[in-house]
Parts: C-alpha cells; sequence; structure tokens
C-alpha cells in the first residue's frame, strides 16, 4: 500500500495525540490547547479527524491498536498471558488513556454518534487478535471472560485508585484461571 503524505501525517499526529492524552488527559482541553500541544494548528486536527469526537475515537483506537500488538507475544497459558497483559495494562501512565477509552465506550453503549462506530470493534477486534495467537484450541467464551475481567478491573483502578486492592482482584483471577482446562471434543 503507498502511503500518501496526508495519511502519514494523520498518523504521526495520532500518535502525538496518544502519547499527548497519555501525560496530559483530555479533560475539557480544546482542540486548540491540543493542537498547540502537539505542534499543529485546531484545523489541521478538524481535517484529519473531522471532529473533537472524531479526534478522541481515534485517540482511544490506535490506543487499543497498541495494547492489541502484545497479543502475539504473551505467554500461551491463559494465566500467565493475562498477567502479562495485566502487568502492561494497569501501568500509571496508561490511567489517562484507559478513562477515555471508558469514556468513548460508554457514550458508544449510550447509542451516541459518531461514538457507535466502537461497536462492536472495542471486542471483536480484541477476540481476533487473541484468537489469531492461539496456538492452542480457541475457546471464545474464556477468550471474552478474559477481555471483561480486564476491562471490569480498569475501570475499578481507573475510578478507584485503589491499586493494591484491583491488583488483588488480578491475582485472584490468574489463580482461577491457572486451575482452568479447556473442555475438549464437541
Amino acid at each position: 500500500m503507498v502511503r500518501t503524505p496526508d495519511l502519514d501525517r494523520r498518523k504521526q499526529l495520532l500518535d502525538a495525540l496518544v502519547d499527548e492524552f497519555a501525560s496530559g488527559g483530555v479533560g475539557d482541553r480544546s482542540l486548540r490547547e491540543v493542537a498547540a500541544a502537539v505542534g499543529t494548528s485546531h484545523r489541521m486536527l478538524l481535517h484529519h479527524f473531522g471532529s473533537r469526537e472524531g479526534l478522541l475515537i481515534a485517540v482511544v483506537e490506535q490506543a487499543e491498536r497498541r495494547q492489541m500488538a502484545l497479543v502475539p507475544d504473551l505467554p500461551m497459558s491463559p494465566a500467565q498471558g493475562f498477567a502479562t497483559m495485566w502487568a502492561d495494562l494497569r501501568r500509571p501512565e496508561l490511567r489517562q488513556l484507559e478513562r477515555l477509552f471508558f469514556e468513548c465506550y460508554s457514550r458508544a453503549a449510550q447509542g451516541e454518534k459518531p461514538f457507535t462506530r466502537m461497536v462492536p470493534g472495542a471486542v471483536d477486534g480484541w477476540l481476533r487478535e487473541v484468537e489469531a495467537a492461539a496456538d492452542v484450541p480457541y475457546d471464545a467464551a474464556m477468550a471474552r471472560l478474559g477481555l471483561a475481567v480486564t476491562r471490569g478491573l480498569l475501570l475499578d483502578l481507573v475510578a478507584t485508585e485503589d491499586e493494591a486492592g484491583v491488583d488483588a482482584a488480578a491475582e485472584a483471577f490468574v489463580n482461577l484461571l491457572s486451575g482452568y482446562r479447556p473442555a475438549v471434543g464437541p
């Protein structure tokens, strides 16, 4: 695929926006403030992302792609894979992006446009990544459960900042997964 300068610039801006939102959050910052922080103008942000909401969705989707890129390198055991992924996702520097994800996802769940375009990809994209990376029989129900537990723990973490309590719950889930044996046969 031949990349155009406009697509390259959009990707550069998107990467800078993800980093900016991870460090500085979103809050009620104007497009002008955000644009200045990443070295562009608000007009260029509108050109590349259409609206403030379109920009927020693009940032969430890019952050999700970055996280999904880790899946192929995760340990194959469900317990070890979950523990490794949790160790990455729980990092304090990702909290602002996780908050943004939950804001956008809840707006999508309420049927608010343009956020609805996130659904069902926010689930299906992860399940496809896990299935593609699996070198053992794929258990779709367990993959969905792992995603749901991860998101529940992340929501708890960004809402309460109770790292010890949430990490203890994640460890309890790892212990449950350690005893998990996939069903064989139909």
